[in-house]
């Protein structure tokens, strides 16, 4: 069980290209609870990077707390607590080949039952680079049926942004604690906002670039480990009790692309959400919250207030009810009559978060 609680820093060399796939490829895999089962903790690191590597991606940074083990990722976030991975990849990884493998070493530890399975993402902006089976959400979802019993789901305009969702098709399923989390997927960021990912002078560290960005401020008192990427890009993993919160930034302009998503139990949203606005400014961004009934918010749909969104409007709003989880879906573009500073000023006034 990993015991590193200290909060790395580290500057990354990047690869300078012409684009990068940004939007991530997001599972959450769950085990049933076992009276003979250990927990997924006791994963060797060895095992860890294998099945990572199987994904396309490697550890750049770690840390722990009694509930989670937090990799920051070459691309995007690795989480393990003692029933569940939580990976999340950008670029032209490959996640889904991961799961075999993760499925294998979670057998070994006695937890042979997969309890859930959520797997989403954003539209890709280029699909045509991504590699099989992520090529297209058919060809994910025929992966994933041959391994699962699922159901997948679009949601969104068919002739416009887009948000893909598979889960298990099943009545039962035994996470019956409070569970929700809220994800925010922004495009089109404001390049004067977007000078904080960049190394710099100014910015020269995750630490700096964290504190100064107001990232810092979203969830006083995590713990974090980041990494900043050489020329430009910034990941970060916070830990606050059971709380986890990750955040990827692709900050060149004409792909530019953010990503923020915690499982912080808060009644309302809003306020937190105005700080993540206020620090990305982007032009357009899908938000979707899932919630369980136990879940402290009481309904995804309750989880904050899209009025108070100042300067950005609802333009798609889609909400789902499964058999154990809610869910909440708002696309919003930026209100043209609002400029990007006066979202920001607007912002500024929120309080930290609930």
């Amino acid at each position: 069980m990993g015991n590193d609680n200290t909060a790395k820093d580290v500057v990354v060399e990047g690869v300078v290209s012409d684009f990068f796939e940004g939007a991530e490829k997001l599972l959450e895999l769950w085990f049933e609870p076992s009276e003979t089962g250990q927990s997924l903790r006791l994963i060797k690191r060895e095992d860890i990077d294998e099945f990572l590597r199987v994904a396309g991606c490697c550890v750049v940074a770690q840390c722990s707390n009694e509930k989670w083990d937090s990799y920051v990722l070459s691309e995007s976030s690795l989480f393990i607590s003692d029933d569940m991975f939580l990976l999340k990849t950008c670029g032209t990884t490959t996640l889904l080949a991961a799961i075999p493998n993760m499925i294998s070493l979670a057998k070994d530890l006695g937890r042979n039952n997969v309890d859930d399975v959520f797997y989403s993402r954003n539209q890709f902006m280029e699909p045509e680079q991504q590699p099989a089976p992520h090529v297209s959400f058919e060809e994910e979802v025929k992966f994933l049926d041959s391994l699962f019993d699922g159901a997948a789901y679009q949601l969104g305009r068919l002739n416009g942004d887009s948000w893909y969702l598979y889960m298990l098709d099943h009545p039962d399923g035994s996470i019956e604690k409070p569970d929700q989390t809220m994800e925010i997927l922004m495009m089109d960021l404001d390049q004067e906002a977007m000078k904080a990912f960049h190394v710099s002078p100014e910015y020269p560290t995750t630490e700096v670039v964290t504190k100064k960005s107001g990232i810092a401020d979203f969830l006083p008192g995590a713990m974090t480990s980041g990494a900043l990427f050489n020329p430009c890009g910034y990941s970060v993993n916070g830990l606050l009790g059971d709380a986890y919160f990750t955040i990827h930034v692709t900050p060149q302009e004409g792909f530019s692309y953010a990503s923020f998503e915690t499982n912080y139990l808060a009644e309302d949203y809003t306020e937190l959400i105005q700080k993540v606005l206020k620090t990305f400014c982007p032009g357009k961004f899908v938000m979707t919250v899932f919630a369980n009934p136990q879940a402290t918010c009481t309904h995804s749909a309750k989880a904050y207030d899209a009025e108070e969104l100042t300067g950005y409007n609802r333009t798609e709003r889609q909400e789902y009810q499964f058999n154990k989880y809610n869910l909440s879906y708002g696309h919003f573009s930026r209100d043209l009559a609002t400029s990007t500073e006066d979202v920001s000023r607007a912002s500024a006034t929120a309080d930290h978060c609930r």
